[in-house]
């Protein structure tokens, strides 16, 4: 299993960026994929996930400027992030998703080595 995230720089408050992560050796299609982030210091957070058919969900921190979405040809997941903030400041990670109880739990051991958003002026 291999998940590349890429797309991550430096960006000014405001600004907008494009995240990729492409995936090899799982089954794309059917699984519910989602973009992580983990900010110094702090815990790793899931900040927005996208369902085999498409439907997606946002933590309320995001929601309005964040739009994740996927190529299933591809075997990619994409993370729009506009409206930046330098909250927003972090490791992006994507992994596949499952839903266990009320939880959403990473499926994969492996997290790649993430790609850093920094939002600074």
């Amino acid at each position: 299993v291999q998940l590349q995230a890429s797309g991550g720089g430096l960006v000014q408050p405001g600004g907008s960026l494009r995240l990729s992560c492409a995936t090899s050796g799982v089954i794309f299609a059917i699984n519910t994929w989602a973009w992580y982030r983990q900010a110094p210091g702090k815990q790793r957070e899931l900040v927005a996930l996208i369902g085999s058919g498409g439907s997606t969900n946002y933590v309320d921190s995001v929601k309005g400027r964040f739009t994740i979405s996927r190529d299933n040809a591809k075997n990619t997941v994409y993370l729009r992030m506009d409206s930046l903030k330098p909250e927003d400041t972090a490791v992006y990670y994507c992994n596949a998703v499952r839903l266990v109880y009320t939880d959403w739990v990473e499926v994969f051991d492996s997290w790649g080595q993430g790609t850093l958003v920094t939002v600074s002026s």
